[in-house]
């Protein structure tokens, strides 16, 4: 890992310690109920509906993956680079008897084979670590099986420059939608470095990953809301998530003995 990684990886570790704090709290949010919002459980009904294989990159505290299961999928296969988080999400599902299975990695450069996963699902806080998509979207489609999907349910790019005030939205004038990145001056701080990418850069890295793109939309709720804040920008005037669906094309039929 180079220095940037390494301290995010340390800021992560130390901010998942939330996870296992809140134990019992996730443990009866996954016991009860869903993580998925709406608009995932929309775009995921018929994906889930055929028992995938999951895959999911950055699965964090992993109620997501219970959700997931079920709600359909076969298994599930976290990966995340907080051995702190990954540990508390096994603890978890095992004590609710489901079928995930975490491993402690830095993405991209997931430790598992080619075309394992006939879904790859990751988002809500994800994206903002990989420096690289390029890279990032090639592991994903590595990972796919043919005609497997990559799923992405993610905070818009343009968040960062939304200011939290309550009366109006206004812009940040410290943050550009063009930058490369910012330090992280709410959660998780401590310093951490967030990657920037436009919309446009994260569909053409799918694109040029060799996905077919079969649906983008964008949301003006946040997945995430910090207690105790009501930012007007959340409020229904600005993009504030996004998703995004493509599939692994399928193999190609063999080509046809020529007639004789």
């Amino acid at each position: 890992m180079d220095r940037r990684t390494r301290h995010n990886r340390a800021a992560w570790e130390t901010a998942s310690q939330k996870h296992v704090r809140e134990y019992q709290e996730l443990l009866d949010e996954a016991r009860d109920g869903s993580s998925l919002v709406a608009r995932e459980e929309e775009l995921l009904r018929p994906l889930l509906a055929s028992a995938p294989t999951v895959v999911h990159l950055q699965s964090g505290h992993g109620l997501d993956d219970v959700a997931l299961v079920t709600a359909g999928a076969r298994r599930v296969v976290g990966i995340d680079f907080s051995e702190v988080a990954a540990t508390a999400a096994q603890r978890r599902a095992d004590e609710l008897d489901v079928a995930c299975r975490y491993l402690i990695a830095a993405l991209p450069g997931a430790p598992l084979r080619d075309g394992c996963a006939d879904l790859v699902y990751t988002g809500k806080g994800a994206l903002i670590w990989m420096p690289d998509l390029g890279a990032w979207a090639r592991d994903a489609a590595r990972l796919l099986r043919p005609s497997g999907h990559l799923f992405v349910y993610e905070s818009h790019p343009m968040v960062p420059l939304w200011a939290w005030d309550p009366d109006e939205p206004r812009i940040r004038p410290d943050r550009s939608y063009f930058a490369r990145g910012h330090v992280n001056d709410t959660f998780p701080a401590n310093g951490a470095t967030e990657w920037q990418a436009t919309l446009g850069e994260i569909i053409n890295a799918v694109i040029s990953a060799g996905l077919q793109i079969l649906h983008v939309a964008e949301y003006p709720e946040p997945f995430w809301r910090p207690g105790g804040v009501d930012a007007a920008a959340w409020r229904g005037q600005l993009p504030n998530t996004f998703a995004l669906l493509a599939r692994q094309p399928p193999t190609a039929p063999p080509t046809a003995a020529p007639p004789r």
